[in-house]
């Protein structure tokens, strides 16, 4: 991707927000948008009025830029998210995160609506990711942007510690539990035969998803430190029972029941960095 374009759009998103800097840019999934009706004092900024941006068509993805204050620092929503499965290139997936790193971010927090398929998960978990696998074509394939990082990235703890620590902890005083578990992101839209939530399972995933990997691997080659959360809204199907049917419509509405306590979660871990 030109570097042109990801220029153009962080200056134009600049004017609207002003000089300070935001803290944290936070990825909203599906249905989990209600975060950011809770930031304070917002400005809010449509994707289709960005400069070379696309625009959400998920389901759950309202398509907007919010920024403001939650809990005590300026922050950055992107209230909804870019897909593989929509069309879009991997430049166009991860080109919110390179904009939100010119703008001056410290901290990504990703969040997604996934499936679970391992034992003990249940629908409406609040799981920290610890690690994930990577099915989708990965982002930094092509010339390298030498401005944003290096040619080969370390993804050693690319979720990381400190914040999954800080996370636990926040949860705790919160009254809030949470699991933890590695995310699998596979293209979609298709959601995955038993046959590959069993083959998934077996290779280490706790969580199946369409999304987020692409946005950290970006965040990672940027420098930035990254905290990621999955909202358990389906068991995965392992069977092939009509019982275990998926329906995305009700993948929304279970996120949406979450996201009151992943919000409160964010911004308990926002207001200690």
């Amino acid at each position: 991707m030109d570097i042109k374009i990801i220029q153009a759009a962080a200056a134009f998103i600049s004017e609207r927000i002003g000089e300070e800097k935001p803290l944290a840019g936070i990825i909203l999934g599906s249905g989990l948008g209600k975060l950011a009706d809770l930031i304070e004092n917002p400005t809010v900024i449509p994707y289709k009025e960005i400069p070379g941006f696309p625009v959400s068509t998920a389901i759950g993805h309202k398509g907007n830029f919010i920024y403001g204050i939650l809990g005590g620092k300026k922050v950055l929503a992107m209230q909804g998210r870019f897909h593989y499965y929509e069309g879009y290139s991997m430049d166009m997936v991860t080109l919110p995160v390179r904009v939100m790193k010119l703008l001056g971010i410290e901290y990504l927090f990703v969040s997604n609506a996934a499936g679970g398929c391992s034992e003990g998960f249940g629908v409406g978990d609040l799981v920290i990711i610890t690690d994930h696998i990577n099915l989708l074509p990965n982002p930094l394939i092509g010339t390298n942007m030498e401005e944003f990082g290096p040619r080969f990235v370390d993804m050693t703890c690319t979720y990381d510690l400190d914040l999954q620590i800080l996370a636990q902890k926040v949860a705790t005083e919160l009254g809030i539990q949470v699991k933890h578990g590695v995310y699998l992101a596979s293209s979609g839209p298709s959601y995955e035969t038993p046959a590959e939530v069993r083959y998934f399972k077996t290779i280490g995933a706790d969580l199946l998803g369409m999304s987020t990997v692409p946005e950290v691997i970006v965040a990672r080659h940027c420098g930035l430190r990254v905290f990621g959360m999955s909202v358990s809204t389906n068991i995965a199907n392992a069977f092939n029972m009509e019982t275990f049917l998926n329906d995305g419509n009700d993948v929304v509405i279970q996120a949406d029941k979450a996201a009151t306590k992943m919000t409160a979660l964010f911004a308990g871990m926002i207001e200690k960095l």
